[in-house]
């Protein structure tokens, strides 16, 4: 795994989480921890951070990029939606600042044996952590309606019957337990010119749906979303950055009810329940520019949302 991997829009991040003295910030994605050494830098020489991540591998390697920060760093195997219980674990209090990097790491899409990826032939993995079914479990188990259902609802892909038929059909003679033979497979159930149509690999969507559902990466952010208002100080701010609309849709709608959570009526004159806004949004939806999207293109995808908790009670 690489060290110097390139944190996606860092400089954007850093302007809205304004890392300062003596802040407590929380990375609840930490990866190899691009993100989080530049929020110490910035923050130093008190400011600590409590960094998160499902994965062994990536605390691991965040461990080692972060070392020289020991002792105002607390790294923790755990997922960004026990955010809450993490940090009154820790007992320091609220964050000043809360960051979250949707989504799949590069380390995990480059590392090899992790199934993440249908460039290599590799075992059909896709699970960040240890826990739970595989994407090979899934598409061994779901029935054709299950598998339909899933590649619709988290991959977004026009043909997911098309596909989960071919899925069913294909593994009763032999198992699906690689990435290259449902690549192939999926391919294969794809009509030439749709084929042509497309700009991506005719099985990007279904390796999105897959990833999304062994890792519950929706209902995770859900949860976190819920949770979020009571986890920053006044002023505090969230950063999230996120990869497609399935995940950027869902911030977009917590962002906007925490700026108006108001109850009432719209024909009321005045406002009756008293509800105050829990966050103010900063700015406009932000996009990386075109010369990080040149430098690095997993990037182009990237859309960043933030907000500053206000003083209203959670």
């Amino acid at each position: 795994m690489d060290l110097h991997h390139r944190p996606v829009m860092l400089a954007e991040v850093l302007e809205v989480l304004a890392p300062r003295l003596g802040g407590l910030y929380v990375d609840g994605t930490l990866g190899a921890g691009g993100h989080a050494a530049s929020v110490l830098k910035a923050s130093a020489p008190d400011g600590r951070l409590l960094g998160l991540d499902r994965d062994p591998r990536a605390l691991e390697l965040a461990g080692r990029r972060l070392k020289k920060f020991s002792g105002r760093i607390n790294l923790v195997q755990a997922t960004f939606d026990n955010m809450e219980q993490e940090l009154s674990a820790l007992g320091a209090g609220l964050a000043d600042g809360v960051l979250l990097d949707l989504g799949l790491s590069s380390m995990q899409l480059d590392e090899d044996g992790r199934g993440f990826s249908f460039r290599r032939d590799e075992p059909l993995d896709m699970r960040m952590g240890a826990q739970g079914p595989s994407a090979a479990d899934l598409v061994g188990t779901l029935d054709e309606a299950e598998l339909a259902g899933l590649f619709k609802r988290l991959g977004e892909e026009p043909l997911a019957r098309r596909m989960a038929r071919a899925v069913v059909k294909q593994r009763q003679a032999q198992p699906i337990a690689t990435t290259g033979r449902l690549a192939q497979v999926v391919e294969q159930a794809m009509p030439m010119a749709e084929r042509r149509k497309r700009r991506l690999h005719p099985a990007t969507k279904v390796f999105q749906a897959l990833r999304l559902a062994v890792n519950d990466e929706l209902g995770m952010l859900e949860r976190f979303l819920e949770q979020a208002p009571r986890l920053l100080n006044p002023g505090g701010r969230l950063a999230v950055l996120s990869y497609h609309s399935l995940e950027d849709r869902r911030v977009k709608r917590a962002v906007a009810a925490w700026a108006n959570p108001c109850t009432c009526p719209p024909d009321l004159p005045m406002c009756a329940c008293g509800l105050k806004p829990l966050f103010k949004p900063l700015g406009k939806l932000g996009r990386p520019s075109q010369e990080e999207v040149a430098d690095n293109p997993r990037a182009r995808s990237a859309r960043l949302r933030a907000a500053v908790r206000t003083e209203a009670a959670a």
